[in-house]
């Protein structure tokens, strides 16, 4: 196996874990016979958040990806939520694109950089310099340690008033923020965002309304929507607990490029349909974490 195959497996592995919602989804397109298994569902991208401090954010975190043979692609920034990203595109069509965003921590309030900092500003190195990225399972372990001390509840709830990034970060770290269930090989009819999503509903599955429940493109051919955040049970540094988001399940529909709008559906590949991402989709599927909607979820 390979180092990229054993990093991804263990992101996987303990995404599902943390979120039931994706089992649920899984079996319910199985008892639709929409797959056969979940080895027959197309994970178009998953995605990370960071923090944009010293030795940390999106400089660290994508030397495992480009070491792996990822590419980076276009830089997308988000004014309001004091964010930027890039996407990656695979070294394989099988593989999914990886997308990592980043916090502007020096845009924050003086309060809220000093909470963010005086956790991670505990990182004097960058984490990524001392593994070997060759070593899958060292890989993997980096990934879900914690590079900084558990936060308090209170800290939390500081940042969350202002930034629901920064408390989902400080909270949750390098967990895998969601991956993605590309819809458009799906059979018909559930090929169609529109359709899968009503599928999703009738299965009792509740989707961010963040935007709209489906995020399009301005040249309409790129469509995604996302489930609300299922809420996990952290325990803070003082030991007590609280319900707070964790990660989501996302879905796109990428449709054909209109100079390709005249192949056969049979001829159809991957480099016939739109790629990359969309500023204007992303910055409401980031809510799928937010209060809001989690909000909704609950009883």
């Amino acid at each position: 196996m390979s180092a990229l195959s054993t990093v991804l497996e263990g992101l996987m592995l303990r995404y599902r874990e943390r979120v039931p919602d994706v089992a649920r989804i899984v079996s319910a397109m199985v008892a639709e016979g929409i797959v056969p298994d979940a080895g027959a569902i197309e994970n178009d991208h998953i995605a990370f958040r960071t923090l944009g401090v010293p030795h940390l954010g999106i400089a660290s975190l994508e030397k495992i990806f480009l070491r792996y043979g990822y590419t980076r692609r276009d830089r997308f920034a988000f004014a309001a939520k004091k964010i930027d990203a890039h996407w990656y595109s695979p070294p394989a069509r099988e593989l999914p694109r990886i997308f990592i965003s980043e916090l502007r921590v020096g845009e924050l309030s003086p309060l809220a950089q000093s909470i963010v900092r005086s956790y991670s500003g505990g990182v004097d190195r960058d984490p990524v310099d001392a593994v070997d990225l060759d070593d899958g399972a060292a890989v993997d372990a980096l990934l879900h340690r914690p590079l900084w001390r558990l936060p308090t509840y209170a800290d939390y709830r500081r940042l969350l008033e202002e930034s629901e990034y920064a408390a989902w970060t400080i909270y949750n770290r390098y967990y895998l923020n969601h991956f993605t269930i590309s819809v458009h090989n799906l059979p018909a009819p559930y090929g169609s965002l529109a359709a899968f999503d009503a599928f999703l509903e009738r299965s009792g599955i509740l989707l961010s309304d963040a935007g709209g429940t489906i995020k399009t493109s301005p040249d309409g051919l790129l469509l995604q929507s996302s489930t609300v955040a299922q809420l996990v049970d952290a325990e803070f540094a003082e030991g007590d607990r609280h319900p707070i988001a964790g990660s989501y399940v996302e879905f796109a529909e990428r449709r054909v490029l209109p100079q390709f709008a005249h192949l056969p559906a049979a001829e159809i590949r991957h480099e016939h349909r739109r790629d990359g991402f969309e500023t204007a989709n992303a910055d409401r599927i980031f809510e799928s974490t937010y209060t809001t909607q989690t909000a909704r979820a609950s009883p």
